[in-house]
C-alpha cells in the first residue's frame, strides 16, 4: 500500500495532527495543536539507535518494528477506536520517514484517510525560521521603555486588556528578563518552542494596527530573540516610562515578593553579578538579604547596577530613544499602571486619527 503524503500548506484540511516522535522530541517543540502518540518512547528510541550503530541496521529494524507495532496497537485501543470512517488524521515524525509511515500505513489499511506530512517536523521547523525572518518587518512596534522597576510588563499587559495588540515576550519566555528574572517553579521553554509560540503570537496581529512590546535585550533568561524581532523592536517608536525611584522600589517589592520568602535563591541570583560588582558590594547585599532589609537592598540594586546598565544598553540599542514620548508617574500601583496604560493607548490613537 502506497503512503499518501501531503504538504504543510494543506495542514488545515485534517481533523487531527498526530506527532509520533518520542515524548522528549515532542516536549522540545511540535506543531501547535498536535497530539503526541509516540511509536517509540524515549528509552526505546535510544535502544533502537544503539542497536543500529553498535550491532547492525537489520537487528535494529527487527526490534524497532516490533516496538512500533506494539505501540501503534496500544494507541489504537486507547485513543482512536471511536473515530469514524471519514476521520482524516495527519501524521508526522522527525522528517517524514519510517515512524510516521508505519502509522499512516496501518491507519489507511483500517480505512481512515490518513496522510503523512512530507518532510515531517523538520519541514515545520524550517517554516517557523523562515516566517520569523520576514514577519516582524510587517509590523509597527510601539516600544515600552524605562529603567528596571518601571512596571513595563504590567503596563504592557494592561494595554492588552484595553484591546490593543501586545507582544508579551517575557510571558512567552517565562522570565522577567534580568538576572533576577527567574520565576520559581516556572522553567523556561526550549528555544524552539519559544520561537513556535512567538510565531503564533505574530500571526494573530493585524499589520494595519500597532503592536506594543517591551524593550528587551537579545536574551531573555536563557532564550534568544530572533534577529528580525530585535531589529523590529529597536526600530520602533519608544514610549518611555519615567517613574520616581521611590515608586519603582515600591513596585519591585510587590512584583518580586516571592524573593522575600526565598532568601537563599535571591543570594544565589545576586552571585551571578560577580565580576560586575565588587566583592564588598555583593557581601553588603547578602547581609541586607539575610537581615530582611528589602528597601535599601532594592534601592542599591537599582542605583548601582540596573540604572547604569539601562542607560548604557538603551541609548546604544534603541534609536527611538533620541525623541521618546515620555509618560511620567509617581504611582505604579495597579491603579497607577492602569492610568499609564490608558494614557499610552489614547496618545497613540490620537496620533493615527
Amino acid at each position: 500500500m502506497n503512503i499518501v503524503r501531503t504538504t504543510l500548506a494543506e495542514m488545515a484540511a485534517f481533523d487531527e495532527i498526530i506527532d509520533v516522535r518520542s515524548p522528549a522530541e515532542f516536549a522540545e517543540d511540535h506543531i501547535p495543536g498536535a497530539i503526541n502518540c509516540p511509536v517509540l518512547d524515549n528509552e526505546q528510541r535510544i535502544q533502537v539507535g544503539t542497536l543500529y550503530k553498535q550491532v547492525s541496521p537489520f537487528e535494529a529494524k527487527k526490534i524497532g518494528a516490533a516496538l512500533v507495532a506494539e505501540n501503534i496497537g496500544r494507541h489504537l485501543r486507547e485513543r482512536f477506536l471511536d473515530k469514524p470512517k471519514d476521520w482524516k488524521p495527519l501524521i508526522c515524525c522527525w522528517r517524514g520517514g519510517n515512524r510516521s509511515g508505519s502509522m499512516t500505513t496501518i491507519f489507511r489499511a483500517i480505512g481512515w484517510k490518513a496522510c503523512q506530512l512530507e518532510g515531517g517536523y523538520k519541514t515545520y521547523r524550517s517554516h517557523v525560521i523562515a516566517e520569523l525572518e520576514k514577519l516582524p518587518a510587517t509590523f509597527r512596534f510601539k516600544v515600552i521603555c524605562g529603567p528596571t522597576g518601571s512596571a513595563k510588563t504590567r503596563i504592557l499587559q494592561a494595554i492588552g486588556d484595553l484591546g490593543e495588540q501586545i507582544l508579551d515576550l517575557e510571558g512567552l519566555a517565562s522570565h522577567k528578563g534580568s538576572v533576577l528574572g527567574v520565576l520559581p517553579g516556572e522553567p523556561q521553554p526550549s528555544q524552539k518552542w519559544f520561537e513556535t509560540s512567538l510565531l503564533l503570537a505574530l500571526q494573530k496581529f493585524d499589520p494595519a494596527r500597532p503592536v506594543y512590546v517591551e524593550a528587551e535585550s537579545r536574551k531573555i533568561g536563557n532564550l534568544h530573540l530572533p534577529q528580525a524581532v530585535i531589529d523590529g523592536i529597536r526600530g520602533g517608536q519608544c514610549l518611555s516610562i519615567e517613574a520616581s525611584l521611590a515608586a519603582r522600589v515600591r513596585f519591585l517589592m510587590v512584583d518580586y515578593d516571592y524573593f522575600l520568602t526565598l532568601p537563599d535563591l535571591l543570594i544565589q541570583r545576586l552571585d551571578v553579578l560577580q565580576g560586575l560588582q565588587s566583592r564588598e558590594t555583593l557581601a553588603r547585599w547578602h547581609d541586607l538579604v539575610r537581615a530582611g532589609d528589602w528597601q535599601p537592598l532594592v534601592e542599591q540594586l537599582l542605583e548601582q547596577h540596573y540604572d547604569p546598565l539601562y542607560r548604557r544598553s538603551q541609548n546604544h540599542n534603541f534609536g527611538g530613544l533620541d525623541k521618546p514620548t515620555i509618560f511620567a508617574s509617581d504611582d505604579l500601583s495597579p491603579a497607577g499602571i492602569q492610568s499609564l496604560a490608558e494614557q499610552i493607548a489614547q496618545s497613540q490613537t490620537a496620533q493615527t486619527d
